[in-house]
């Protein structure tokens, strides 16, 4: 449930003591028509609106009028609300610790008003009459107008030209307040938006669900090309949508992260959405993603920034693995997925064609999968369902009788194979059409989930060096180095003071120990300084396995049997992020009937 869903009953407006104004993020700054729609929508969201219209004239340099039918703003408190730190919102230091409500210092009509000509005019339900207030003059008088409030905002910095000229074209101040107000309309689903340019209705959200208002708001083929996201750690509540590998974009311009309804830019929340991408997303393709994080209040502090487009969390850590793993959770599921309790095809052999790059414990549990030799049951489409039936260098071990598929053949996601194509391509029938699968990156990541698996806690094997390296080293590095011996050592490093302002670096991964040590251990520092250990570990962890898996896929060229193909497909479609090889690159694409009628012309 959003948590400013309801309102809060309405109380007056009243300036706020000193006490409390000196404990204010001080300095409302309009910089342009966008600033001044912001905090406008946050007052009418504030006081309870379920439709809000925006009116622009010139991209809003000359003219911005937002209308709501809120709970409206009494005729003795109008003047009042053009004070500086007069607000109905807080009224203590508690209220401020724990802020419910978008807007908050009472400043925003204040500054607005300074750089402006503007009127409010507002009407309470208990009213016989709405009331307008005149900015510049301060004249109240009545007027006509429906329970709720209209604030014009005329000639945008007209008293100060100086800072007019800093604006951009009117389109892009116009596309500036559109942002504006896609990102609140995101937020809040249940409200109706509607902007106006010119006297031209421009855009229109009617209230919907959020999975709706995300398709309206940024296409439907984005809430094709999207998981759900919904995850609880504790008292955090992450939910949204997560954008697939494939819809990823070249430019960070369609991230919209939320906490408790208010869009922020937060590093933290940043970080952590675009590590859970690292294992499925290609090069540096920015991902997709509608988040909304749910908190106590009082674990974050929103009272930082100017703009309020910044927070402080109490534990960010805590908020750092709780929107990582809720991405991470919703991109594991594969899009080939098949019907719940569908039987996990196994395949049956040793994989690897040598085993001397595998770690000991690797070894000891040998790869379902095999280069040099692969060998099935020969009834085509045969489920194996035990990976203990491994095959040895010399000689096979017996096979267990096929467990019957859950799902009739005609059901597999990814269909039945029937050719191999130039020794890269699996071709598949499925109901929908063709499949086309790159057996090569498919199997690179079967590999690697498994390896993921059975390395999972164990510690990367080091390699002590003949002399250390020694380093100047900031108080920080040192700190972190004392404080994170654990980790360090579960990376393969060994770390310790050499003096009090100098780091010896003892031991490295032996993958790494022709690399610089200096420059591996300071990065690695930085890493355990900035995030969570764990995430760190993970992250090195699968950096190594997935070049291990990468060696240890079935390679180009190499032909395989109908029954192998099948395997691999059925395997596909069981294997958790099995939609992108372990470099992001996809493994499958699918073409229905359709789309090879159009190419073949058929039916015109």
């Amino acid at each position: 449930m959003n948590a400013l869903a309801s309102p809060p009953p309405r109380r007056p407006i009243r300036e706020l003591p000193d006490e409390l104004i000196s404990q204010i993020a001080a300095g409302e700054v309009v910089e342009r028509p966008a600033s001044v729609v912001r905090e406008l929508l946050d007052n009418a969201l504030d006081a309870g609106a379920t439709q809000i219209t925006v009116r622009l004239l010139a991209g809003g340099v000359r003219l911005i009028s937002v209308e709501d039918n809120g709970c409206g703003i009494a005729r003795d408190e109008l003047a009042l609300a053009l004070r500086r730190h007069a607000t109905s919102k807080i009224a203590s230091l508690s209220d401020l610790e724990s802020v419910g409500t978008m807007g908050f210092r009472g400043e925003a009509l204040a500054a607005i008003a300074s750089v402006s000509d503007m009127s409010v005019l507002s009407r309470t339900a208990g009213q016989a009459s709405a009331f307008m207030l005149d900015g510049r003059s301060g004249e109240l008088s009545p007027a006509a107008r429906a329970n709720g409030t209209t604030v014009e905002v005329k000639e945008l910095f007209f008293s100060t030209p100086a800072r007019r000229k800093f604006l951009k074209t009117d389109a892009t101040e116009l596309a500036h307040c559109v942002e504006a107000v896609r990102r609140q309309a995101l937020a809040r689903p249940e409200v109706g938006f509607a902007v106006w340019q010119e006297g031209k209705l421009i855009e229109q959200w009617r209230p919907a669900t959020r999975d709706q208002r995300l398709a309206d708001v940024l296409g439907a083929e984005l809430l094709e090309m999207s998981v759900e996201v919904a995850y609880s750690a504790g008292s955090i509540r992450v939910t949204g949508r997560a954008g697939l590998p494939d819809a990823a974009r070249s430019r960070a311009d369609q991230q919209f992260a939320y906490v408790n309804g208010r869009f922020v830019r937060d590093k933290v929340l940043t970080h952590a959405a675009r590590s859970a991408y690292e294992d499925v997303l290609h090069g540096h393709r920015q991902p997709v993603y509608a988040l909304h994080v749910e908190i106590d209040p009082t674990r974050v502090d929103v009272n930082v920034h100017p703009t309020k487009i910044e927070v402080r969390f109490r534990d960010s850590r805590e908020v750092h693995q709780a929107v990582r793993h809720a991405v991470e959770n919703a991109l594991a599921v594969p899009r080939s997925s098949g019907a719940a309790g569908a039987v996990v095809a196994e395949v049956p052999n040793a994989l690897l064609q040598d085993d001397r790059p595998m770690p000991a414990s690797v070894n000891a549990t040998r790869m379902p999968w095999a280069q040099p030799a692969m060998d099935f049951n020969r009834a085509q489409g045969n489920v194996v369902s035990d990976i203990g039936a491994l095959w040895s260098p010399s000689r096979a071990a017996a096979l267990p009788q096929p467990a019957e598929p859950a799902l009739p053949a005609g059901d597999w996601p990814l269909g039945r194979a029937i050719a191999q194509l130039q020794g890269i391509y699996i071709l598949a029938e499925n109901t929908q059409g063709l499949v086309i699968v790159d057996m090569h990156a498919a199997h690179e990541r079967i590999v690697y989930e498994r390896l993921k698996q059975q390395l999972d806690g164990s510690r990367i094997a080091s390699q002590p060096l003949l002399i250390p390296a020694t380093f100047a080293a900031t108080p920080h590095e040192i700190a972190t180095a004392q404080n994170c011996t654990e980790a360090l050592e579960t990376l393969g490093l060994e770390v310790t003071a050499f003096s009090p302002k100098t780091l010896a670096v003892r031991a490295v991964p032996t993958s790494l120990a022709q690399g610089d040590a200096v420059e591996l251990a300071r990065s690695v520092l930085a890493e355990l300084a900035q995030h969570d250990a764990s995430t760190v570990v993970q992250r090195s962890h699968n950096e190594l396995l997935s070049t291990m898996a990468c060696h240890g896929a079935v390679r180009a060229n190499r032909k395989l049997t109908l029954e192998e193909m099948n395997a691999l497909l059925r395997q596909m479609e069981q294997t958790e992020r099995s939609d992108q090889c372990n470099h992001g690159r996809p493994t499958w694409r699918q073409l229905t009937v359709r789309e090879l009628d159009a190419l073949f012309l058929r039916g015109r």
